[in-house]
Order: structure tokens, then sequence, then C-alpha cells
């Protein structure tokens, strides 16, 4: 069986385009989503590759309406593979149940392995050269001159009491997470004093 995916972006885009290509090609069953391929919870992808069966083959207008990233649609089209499906995407002229399809979706696939290998070169490249120069990556620690500012005058502001920890956090502009947290440390610079 000839089972359609259909994905627009937004709530806005419409899906008819896809739908219509779809259909045409012989598709008994299309699955529509309006999600971006940004969103990791796509529900109606989940509910297709639960229906699928050996034989059937997936169907995509174009090959960005199925994966979030060239790794997330190998690894979808991996798995259909597994489940023995074929795939096809019409604009693109793929169709693994072909020679020359399966050729070029394993070209593709060899070139986000490529792609992978020279980020991972490049960055373990940029971490030795920082590490050589004595620097070292991650956040910075203690807070900022404007966050300590801020830090110093929530601790004030609360000490008065005369204003809760929202208000106060308003005022200044920030979180009430964030202004807990200046709080306790400031207590904790405190106490050491």
């Amino acid at each position: 069986m000839k089972i359609g995916y259909a994905r627009v972006s937004t709530q806005d885009q419409r899906l008819e385009l896809q739908t219509d290509a779809l259909s045409g090609y012989g598709c008994g069953q299309i699955f529509k989503e309006k999600k971006s391929g940004r969103n990791k919870e796509r529900p109606e992808l989940g509910k297709m590759i639960e229906r699928l069966r050996t034989g059937d083959t997936v169907v995509v207008w174009k090959l960005d309406r199925l994966g979030r990233s060239l790794r997330d649609l190998i690894d979808l089209v991996a798995e259909f593979k597994e489940k023995g499906v074929d795939f096809v995407s019409l604009q693109d002229g793929i169709n693994t149940a072909t020679p020359t399809g399966r050729f070029t979706f394993n070209i593709f696939a060899s070139l986000a392995e490529f792609e992978r290998e020279i980020i991972r070169e490049r960055t373990k490249a940029g971490l030795d050269a920082a590490k050589a120069r004595g620097r070292r990556g991650g956040r910075p620690v203690g807070l900022s001159k404007e966050a300590q500012e801020k830090a110093k005058s929530a601790k004030i502001l609360f000490d008065s009491g005369t204003k809760g920890v929202g208000e106060i956090a308003r005022q200044l502009g920030i979180g009430r997470a964030t202004c807990y947290r200046y709080l306790s440390q400031a207590e904790g610079e405190g106490g050491g004093q």
C-alpha cells in the first residue's frame, strides 16, 4: 500500500499541494501534520510508522517534508528499510524500490556521515587549540557586574521587608527563580563574613 505523509510548518500553510500530489501518485492513506520540522513531537508521523507493514511504500512530496535534518531523514528511511518498506520522494525523484533510488539515497547518507566527521574533527581541533592557549570551555564562573548589582539590589529590597520576591523580580526585570538564586547567593556570601 502507498502511504503518504504531508507536513507544513505552520498552521497558516496549506497541505493541498502535497496531498493532491500524493493522491495523484495513488496513496490510499495520507497522514497530515501541521508542525515545524524542528518539533520533535510529530504525532502523525508516529502513527504512520506504527501502521507500516512489509511491502508498503511511504511517499512524500519532498524530502524536507519528512525529516528535520539529513540525519533524521536517513534514520527514518533506515527504519522503513528494516520494516521492509520502500520510500518515494516525488519532487526529488527518489524511489528506494529501484537501484538508482537506493544509490541516490546512499550518496545522501554518505555525505551526511562525511559532514558529521568533518564537524567532529573541526570541533576537536578547535578545543585542542584553545586548550593549548590556556583557555577552557564552559560557562563563565560567577555573576556579571550587572547581575551582581541586581543581586545586591534584590538583597536590600528583600531585607527591607517591604516587598515580596515577585515584586522585586518585576522591579529588577528578572525572573522569580533568578531572584531567589540571587538572594540565596547573597545570603551565602553574607554568611561567610
